[in-house]
């Protein structure tokens, strides 16, 4: 049986395009993951007096962040390429470092207020080029994913005021 060529993308944006999207989707992947283990690896390591309201609050978001993920490799591949999946890809392309050893529950929390928001950045930095492509479905999927990771910012920022 000989191997079918699959048919050209032909969705409205073009190819040059579509890659500045992927890239900038890549990226926005490479974060979300990061960002999920981070508050994943905080979830099972956090300790202190706030341990209960920050653990569950923890699996919250990185529930939410692994959900997340899905979306936007599989925006990635409609857009006609491979999504990055490897630690090295996601090593490369984020935005946001890791973080060594086990730090306290409230370093914790100052860690995934700058996680999420770079992630909001990663997203934000994408707009103009989706806008200029009129590529509705990523726009929609980039100003959800802001609304949740401000959002998230703002409630964790909350935990560390007096």
């Amino acid at each position: 049986m000989a191997a079918s060529k699959a048919p050209k993308i032909d969705i409205g944006i073009d190819a040059k395009t579509r890659a500045k999207i992927v890239a900038g989707l890549s990226a926005l992947l490479a974060d979300s993951y990061t960002l999920y283990l981070m508050t994943h690896n905080f979830h099972w390591n956090v300790t202190g007096p706030q341990f209960n309201s920050l653990h569950l609050m923890f699996m919250t978001q990185y529930t939410e962040q692994w959900n997340a993920l899905d979306l936007i490799a599989e925006r990635i591949r409609a857009l006609g390429h491979p999504a990055p999946g490897t630690y090295a890809e996601f090593g490369k392309l984020t935005s946001i470092k890791e973080v060594k050893g086990v730090p306290k529950a409230e370093s914790m929390v100052a860690h995934l207020v700058s996680a999420q928001e770079a992630t909001a950045r990663t997203a934000r930095k994408l707009l103009p080029v989706v806008a200029k492509a009129d590529d509705q479905p990523t726009m929609d999927l980039l100003t959800q994913r802001l609304d949740v990771h401000e959002k998230t910012a703002w409630m964790l920022r909350s935990v560390l005021e007096d």
